[in-house]
């Protein structure tokens, strides 16, 4: 867990257990994370962010609820070892509701196609996932 650090915005339009659930999510799905892994405890990551304890166990309970992390009673959340396989069915509905929120908010911001495009091929390419095999969940 050396390389996975946690900044939340409470300025920014999205919730703040949206945010962690996001990041752990993406720390994972990238390897920055890796099963075994100890996240920092509800209390000592809602004093780092300086939110609530609540809205940061709030997405440690997510997070344990879709088999991304584990909870280990009196030792704290942990990178499930096992994680959750959804079918692919499941995976692409997801992706697809995803993409289409999107496109969806970088339209109505004005962007062009080839802007989008690119801004996805930037995005890939910093979190080196071009070439990352199929099948990644998370």
């Amino acid at each position: 867990m050396a390389g996975f650090h946690m900044t939340v915005s409470t300025g920014s339009g999205t919730p703040i257990y949206r945010q962690i659930t996001d990041q752990v999510r993406l720390g994972v799905a990238t390897g920055v994370l890796a099963p075994g892994d100890a996240l920092p405890s509800v209390r000592a990551l809602a004093e780092q962010q300086v939110v609530n304890a609540n809205t940061v166990a709030k997405a440690y309970a997510e997070l344990v609820r879709d088999g991304v992390l584990e909870s280990h009673h009196g030792k704290g959340f942990f990178v499930a070892r096992k994680r959750h396989v959804y079918s692919r069915a499941e995976r692409l509905r997801r992706f697809r509701q995803a993409l289409d929120t999107f496109v969806h908010e970088a339209v109505c911001l004005d962007f062009t196609a080839d802007e989008i495009r690119r801004a996805v091929n930037e995005k890939l390419a910093d979190l080196d996932l071009q070439s990352k095999p199929a099948g990644v969940n998370v």
